[in-house]
Parts: structure tokens; sequence; C-alpha cells
């Protein structure tokens, strides 16, 4: 049996699946990952949150980056990879997303947001640290290039920021939290494009696999959880996916 034809057993016998996805299934999408050479990070230094928090000049190379789109993480299309996620989600094989992503894409492709946990948040809209009220990019770009003037809470004038998890802030409990318990109750847990180096969300397929699901894992390097999956498909996510989950 080829390596594909395992996954799609494994997932037709599958009562209840979780999906797990890092920056590797959005790279098909042109959304470059973190950590590799001409990453994010090998780009533009991350700034903390305390630092975002204590400093305007910080804050303010934030919203540069946020406005001005450096990064690449928003403003692209769902790829192969997310519609066959999207397919599993409605045909109810998959019970929910957890993702490292903050690209939107999965809710791009069609899954409602309630199907998707965001560990690391969303970079397609920003958030009051104080409130919590929701802000729309777009309007914050037009008043910052107005006037100057740093994105401000318009209900009670705290600081605003994308809703990311930036390097230094907590993570989010309630998200973990759904996490946890979406992981506990699979039989399934498959993981796309993650190289399972960032913790606590690298945390979670081990989690699934010590509590009796299969682990199988597709992404296109080697990870660390390589030896501990039942299933391991070092091969492209749009092509293996659209494979193993096909259109009707």
């Amino acid at each position: 049996m080829s390596d594909r034809a395992h996954l799609a057993r494994l997932i037709a016998d599958a009562r209840r699946i979780v999906v797990f996805t890092g920056a590797g299934i959005s790279t098909e999408s042109g959304i470059p990952d973190f950590r590799s050479p001409g990453g994010v990070w090998s780009k533009m230094k991350p700034i903390q949150f305390q630092d975002f928090v204590a400093d305007k000049n910080r804050r303010r190379e934030a919203w540069a980056r946020a406005f001005g789109g450096v990064a690449g993480w928003v403003g692209r299309e769902p790829n192969a990879g997310h519609m066959a996620v999207a397919r599993l989600i409605a045909q109810g094989r998959a019970s929910a997303v957890i993702t490292q992503n903050v690209d939107n894409l999965h809710q791009s492709s069609g899954i409602p947001a309630d199907r998707v946990i965001e560990l690391h948040g969303n970079a397609s809209y920003a958030t009051c640290l104080e409130c919590g009220e929701r802000h729309e990019l777009d309007v914050l770009k037009t008043l910052y290039q107005a006037t100057g003037d740093l994105p401000a809470c318009r209900l009670c004038d705290g600081i605003v920021k994308t809703a990311t998890i930036s390097f230094g802030q907590a993570m989010p409990l309630g998200p973990m939290a759904r996490a946890e318990a979406e992981t506990k109750a699979c039989d399934l847990f498959l993981v796309l494009g993650s190289s399972l180096v960032v913790y606590p969300a690298a945390g979670f397929p081990v989690m699934a696999k010590r509590n009796g699901a299969m682990l199988a894992i597709v992404n296109r390097e080697e990870t660390e959880l390589d030896g501990y999956a039942d299933l391991v498909l070092h091969d492209e996510i749009g092509p293996v996916m659209s494979a193993v989950a096909p259109a009707n």
C-alpha cells in the first residue's frame, strides 16, 4: 500500500479527525513561513509583546509592518490543501482545525470560524488589549494615514494590536482549552505543514497519540515527531490532500 493510500485509509476509518496545521500548508499559497532561510524572521526581527506595549516607537514600527504587508501573512487565497481540509469539515469527517497560522485562510476556504481554533491569533484584524473590541485593519489604516496617530480603541482608548499572539505574549486560554478538548476526543490527529518545534502547540500531537489516536504527519521536511507517528509523508500538502480527500 502506498503512503497516500495508507493515509486515505486512515481518514476513511476515522470517526473523528482533528487537523493540525502549520506554516507549511500556507506556503503553497505564497505566504512565507517563519523560521526557514528566507522566512519572515530572517528578514525582520519579531517585536516582543512587552516592547510593543511599553514603547510607542516599537508600536509604530509594528503598525508600519502591518499596514505595509511586509510580513505577507494576509491577502492570499486558500490552496488545494486548505480546500481539502474544508471538505473534511463539511463532510463531518473532521471536527475541528487547530492552526498555528494567522493568515485566515481556513476561514477563507469555507470552514466556519467556530471550527477553526487559532493558537497564535489572526493577522487579518486587530483587537484592543484593554477591552477586547475588534477593529478592522482597513479602518485603522485609513485613520493612521490621515492623522499619523497610533491606533487606539474607539471604545476605551486602549492600545490596539493586530490579533496575533506575539513573542512574550501569553497563549490564549480559550483556544488552548478547546484545542486540548478536541485533541483528546479525536481518533485521528492529522498534522499538515508543521515542523512541530513550537511549544506548547507542538504538544498536541503527543497528547493525541497518548490518548489512543492515530497520528499522521504530512510535511515536506522531517519533524521531531516522525518516529512517534503512525504514518509520515514528506510531500507537498496540496497534492497529497487532494488525493486523499477528493472533491465529490
